[in-house]
């Protein structure tokens, strides 16, 4: 059997929506082995899907024949009940928990918006952050927002402070809020809540979180103050 191993080359790549560099790349190393193309300096999956792209390779380009489902990203919607009027704000309720047997990979926008709908399920509004530290503030009569502040000059920033109802350190890289007595339910202990946990009283009510980091646009590097995510109280 012929083994043969070509040269590599460089050709334009042709993702057919996939995300395979965060970097930007717009072109890829092609090399045979034995007929069949390898294609290297890009990732081995999607960014976005998870799915492992199919090359065709003609003379002038490397092309993913299999499109991603979600051009666009991914924006997730989920709701949390906050019966109590309190929620407690951190980064990590470990009471929350879930099964991720079957989930698409957590580095790619499915897997994470998987996560965040089997926490919802469990009872915790959940959205991955990056070790961004953000907040939570308010934006209205019961409208918020999960965000980091951008600073000016003087380092002013640009979320006001007043605003500002709870930080969030982000040891795991997520923010994580449930209703304070669901908490408690689950086995919570108020005597030991520290620094980095907050008890904030919203109204009453059923809260949609929509959150924005797996949409195709994001950037959670923009100046200013980047919104992770958006809530409202729509019940």
């Amino acid at each position: 059997m012929n083994f043969e191993i070509t040269e590599p080359k460089t050709l334009p790549l042709e993702t057919n929506g996939h995300v395979l560099s965060f970097s930007g790349k717009t072109e890829a190393e092609v090399y045979f082995i034995a007929g069949i193309p390898q294609v290297s300096g890009v990732a081995y999956d999607c960014g976005v899907c998870d799915e492992r792209p199919k090359y065709r390779v003609t003379d002038t380009a490397i092309e993913v024949e299999n499109p991603c489902p979600y051009p666009d990203g991914l924006t997730t919607e989920i709701t949390l009940e906050v019966p109590s009027g309190k929620i407690v704000v951190t980064d990590d309720l470990r009471l929350y928990r879930y099964d991720d047997t079957g989930f698409a990979s957590y580095n790619s926008a499915l897997g994470q918006a998987q996560a965040i709908q089997a926490m919802a399920a469990a009872g915790c509004a959940y959205g991955p952050v990056g070790n961004t530290c953000p907040g939570l503030y308010r934006t209205g009569p019961d409208t918020y927002v999960v965000a980091r502040p951008g600073y000016d000059e003087d380092d002013n920033p640009d979320l006001p402070e007043d605003d500002s109802l709870a930080g969030i350190v982000t040891d795991l890289w997520a923010y994580s809020i449930a209703d304070f007595e669901h908490w408690k339910s689950r086995g919570g202990d108020p005597e030991t809540l520290g620094w980095t946990e907050t008890v904030v009283d919203i109204t009453p009510g059923t809260y949609r979180f929509t959150h924005h980091t797996g949409e195709r646009d994001f950037d959670p590097d923009a100046p200013g103050a980047v919104v992770f995510a958006h809530v409202e109280r729509i019940a």
